[in-house]
């Protein structure tokens, strides 16, 4: 190989190895931003908003009526719906997701919607109970597939 050539593929290398990190600091410093939905009647949701902003996410509460007339929510598919949604740099995170959940998906930045937590898990941040029961964490794309993100 020529000199040449190898700075070549050297520079190229260093090109594609600095990229991610260049798209990675692109994020303003500082918590991550999450504006939670939720009802001014469910005392879970307030439980689920507290456990992010103890994460270190940076929390905004908007309370509505109608859950259901949030786009954000519109977005959600029904059958995974919980009482709460929440949009957090671009994903939508429904339901009661652990904190350390949605680091990943933040770290991870997979090409999907978001994550769900069908219903309300016993045992979920929020949802405490003397009796947790195991839940699915399920991913969802825009097109309406899913696939189980994890296991609590």
């Amino acid at each position: 190989m020529t000199r040449t050539a190898l700075h070549l593929v050297m520079a190229a290398i260093l090109v594609c190895s600095t990229g991610p990190l260049q798209a990675q600091s692109t994020r303003k410093p500082g918590p991550v931003a999450a504006k939670v939905y939720l009802s001014p009647t469910c005392g879970c949701c307030g439980k689920w908003a507290d456990h992010m902003k103890a994460a270190g996410f940076a929390v905004t509460r908007e309370v509505v009526a109608e859950l259901d007339s949030v786009p954000a929510r519109m977005r959600v598919p029904e059958r995974l719906r919980s009482c709460h949604t929440a949009v957090i740099e671009g994903y939508l995170v429904e339901g009661h997701i652990p904190a350390d959940l949605v680091t990943k998906l933040l770290r991870e930045r997979p090409k999907i919607a978001g994550i769900a937590a069908p219903g309300m898990p016993l045992g979920s941040p929020g949802m405490e109970s003397p009796n947790p029961q195991p839940y699915v964490i399920v991913a969802f794309r825009a097109d309406g597939s899913l696939y189980e993100f994890a296991r609590r």
